[in-house]
């Protein structure tokens, strides 16, 4: 699979942040230990937020809103450039 198109690295895009929003609703704690690994910071904030389950399940029900206003946007995108298309050619 190549992203060399935008709008399939925006649909992927879309796609990670609703997965991944999903996985921390479901299970917070492994949620945020499955992004531990990286910079000292970035291990830190992610146990920290291992250690509280409640933000960890609000930022995955953020990423999820989100990811699906972002993919019906780009839903809506498509739709909109087919009309102006069927315009174009009358």
């Amino acid at each position: 699979m190549t992203f060399t198109d935008p709008k399939r690295v925006q649909h992927f895009a879309a796609m990670v942040l609703i997965g991944d929003g999903v996985m921390a609703l479901i299970h917070p704690s492994k949620d945020a230990h499955a992004w531990s690994k990286g910079p000292v910071a970035w291990r830190r904030l992610m146990q920290g937020l291992a250690k509280r389950p409640a933000l960890t399940m609000t930022i995955g029900a953020a990423q999820v809103a989100i990811g699906i206003a972002w993919a019906l946007r780009q839903s809506r995108d498509e739709l909109s450039g087919h009309e102006s298309d069927r315009a174009l050619r009358r």
